[in-house]
């Protein structure tokens, strides 16, 4: 299998806990022809869209050591067509540059894109959670995303709870979350306009959202593949913040989905293969949906630590299927109708 992945730059990859690392390595250990590159490196030359890819070159003994392999794989550079490719793997972080997503249009009947365009485009940030449509709020706290600071604050007035969370609307890694409360009202107006004005004529969507009682004890990532949970762990955050995100320096622990957990992922996964995503990871805090991660959600790394597993296996596993069905069934292929031997944490 051919694959290829666009990412964030390779030198800024942590060994020792980088979820692509663990599926690159998986991949190379198959004998897979795998590329990485990067947003920047995309072209369209004769109407052909290409890549300057780093090609991994395959050695005679693969070490099972991950950071023994980043420290020692080499690569071959040179502009490969994305059309050769059996798979493209996005794992860029966001903010993504909407771009891509046109440069992915013009060979997306070709490769298998995981997650499909339409898919990445639709659900890139925050609004796609937002928007989710939940009149009774069964599946998802109250939510707000607006730019203007006048409803803001009308709405975090008129709340019948003390606390809500603000976050920038395209963050990621917890970066921007806090939480705002009533008592310091008289502080939120110039937190609004710090988070929405730019400064140079520029402005951001903010989400202003419920806070959900447990969310001091921190959240559970899921990772969904092909519409169903396959790991999941709880993020504890640190003392003194509010954020549970790993890269904002918050712990880890081992996690058994609870029943109320499967049925809102199985509500929700539905959605998500529907829509194209194919994997992703959840954000839950008290049972409720608080986000979803399409670009490149991570806790590979300690999900494999917990559970004794290696979920890089069975993203392959899922890939090697979809390649096989795609590749037999030409036009009729439907990915939502791959059925994958996932079993569910």
């Amino acid at each position: 299998m051919k694959i290829c992945f666009i990412m964030y730059p390779w030198e800024k990859v942590n060994p020792k806990q980088d979820s692509t690392l663990r599926i690159i390595h998986e991949s190379v250990k198959r004998g897979y022809d795998v590329a990485i590159t990067h947003p920047q490196n995309l072209t369209i030359r004769d109407s052909v869209t290409l890549s300057l890819c780093k090609t991994v070159q395959i050695s005679e003994k693969l070490t099972t050591s991950i950071a023994g392999f980043y420290k020692s794989v080499c690569f071959t550079s040179g502009m490969r067509p994305l059309s050769e490719f059996d798979v493209i793997f996005m794992r860029d972080n966001p903010p993504v540059d909407p771009i891509i997503f046109n440069f992915l249009d013009s060979i997306k009947e070709d490769v298998f894109i995981i997650n499909a365009v339409n898919g990445l485009r639709e659900a890139n940030n925050k609004i796609y959670t937002a928007a989710y449509y939940d009149p009774n709020r069964e599946l998802i706290p109250a939510t707000h995303v607006s730019k203007n600071i006048e409803y803001l604050m009308r709405i975090i007035k008129e709340s019948e709870n003390d606390k809500m969370i603000m976050k920038p609307l395209d963050g990621y890694g917890g970066s921007g979350v806090i939480v705002i409360e009533k008592s310091a009202m008289h502080n939120i107006k110039s937190l609004l306009e710090f988070y929405i004005d730019r400064g140079d004529g520029k402005s951001n969507y903010v989400i202003i959202q419920d806070y959900v009682e447990g969310a001091e004890d921190g959240d559970v990532r899921v990772l969904m593949l092909n519409g169903k949970p396959i790991g999941a762990i709880r993020r504890r955050p640190a003392k003194g913040d509010a954020r549970s995100n790993i890269s904002a320096g918050g712990t880890v622990e081992k996690y058994k989905l609870t029943k109320a957990d499967k049925i809102l992922c199985a509500k929700i996964g539905d959605k998500l293969v529907r829509d194209g995503i194919y994997y992703a990871g959840l954000d839950l805090i008290g049972g409720k949906l608080i986000e979803v991660n399409v670009l490149s959600p991570g806790t590979i790394t300690d999900i494999n630590k917990l559970g004794n597993v290696k979920l890089q296996r069975k993203i392959l596993d899922y890939l090697e299927d979809v390649v096989i069905q795609r590749n037999k069934l030409k036009e009729e292929f439907r990915p939502e109708n791959i059925v994958t031997d996932v079993t569910t944490t």
